[in-house]
């Protein structure tokens, strides 16, 4: 049974949510522990599962260790969340994880979903086809996007549905985003089955030097990823209406972001730039978003929405 979730929890759990917070705080990524909308009672659950994921994605993605002994670190970090998830667990980040999940019944099967992706991470770099790609993404994003769903009380499946695309269209932005990086460190996440349509494969990116040809080459690959990817997003335009406002305005400036960085990495080489958004374009953005959030796109008829009050 989840736990009631206006109980304080125990001193020694307070101190591993506080590890969890400042893990958060101090990581160079941009991580919604760090928003105000979320929640204020809502922060310490977050920084939990990202002080989870964080974690194992550093076991999957840094250092000079080995694959095998990178896939043990995994496994032996999955224990320890079978074992969390049922009883208190001697460790700061698996103290207030299982707090979390109990507190709050978060699906924890999205928690081993992130293990296989991370998993994934170690021994597969590149993609022979589009399923191939989404099967990763359905285990390294969505599972985020179904958590933070859980942690507000949102469980309808219209909602996880959107989040699910949502989720997925913001893995793929991430992907065509960072082209310059990944491609020198390895890594080719555009499918095989689309660069064979201009006469390509993941090995010419990755063994030849990113060539103004390659580039060209390229354009109608990547204008088909841009496309594909704007689709994807568009078909979970409905997930703002099913939430409290304030997660509805982050979502909304989410998605309006990543189609903004979509915009731009087709208006660029995103093999030679990274396209990304300045201080300018997030203001541009930000009465779209409120628009949004204000006048959310109605849901399927039936379905189960919030009441849009600003004060949740």
């Amino acid at each position: 049974m989840p736990k009631n979730p206006e109980a304080p929890p125990a001193k020694h759990v307070q101190k591993s949510y506080q590890h969890c917070m400042a893990l958060a705080r101090d990581h160079y990524e941009n991580f919604p522990t760090a928003s105000r909308l979320i929640r204020a009672d809502l922060r310490p659950a977050v920084a939990a599962i990202y002080a989870f994921a964080r974690t194992a994605d550093d076991m999957a993605d840094e250092g000079n260790e080995p694959a095998d002994k990178r896939l043990k670190q995994l496994d032996a970090w999955e224990t320890l969340l079978e074992r969390c998830a049922q009883t208190e667990v001697d460790h700061p980040v698996f103290l207030a994880l299982g707090d979390a999940i109990r507190r709050h019944d978060l699906p924890v099967a999205c928690l081993h979903d992130l293990l296989t992706a991370f998993r994934m991470d170690v021994s597969i770099h590149a993609y022979a086809s589009l399923d191939e790609l989404l099967f990763y993404c359905r285990h390294s994003a969505n599972p985020v996007g179904r958590l933070m769903l859980a942690l507000h009380g949102v469980r309808e499946p219209q909602a996880l549905n959107a989040s699910d695309a949502i989720c997925t269209a913001l893995q793929l932005i991430n992907f065509w985003q960072d082209l310059s990086r990944d491609i020198p460190n390895g890594r080719c996440y555009l499918p095989d089955e689309w660069l064979a349509d201009a006469g390509l494969s993941h090995r010419d990116l990755l063994q030849e030097e990113t060539s103004e040809d390659l580039s060209i080459r390229l354009q109608p690959v990547l204008k088909h990823a841009v496309e594909y990817t704007s689709q994807l997003m568009r078909q979970g335009h409905v997930l703002p209406a099913f939430l409290p406002f304030r997660l509805r305005l982050q979502i909304t400036a989410t998605m309006r972001g990543g189609q903004a960085v979509l915009r731009k990495t087709s208006s660029i080489d995103p093999l030679h730039v990274r396209p990304k958004l300045g201080a300018t374009a997030w203001l541009s953005i930000g009465p779209g978003a409120l628009f949004d959030a204000l006048l959310p796109s109605a849901p399927p008829a039936g379905a189960k929405t919030t009441t849009g009050g600003v004060s949740s």
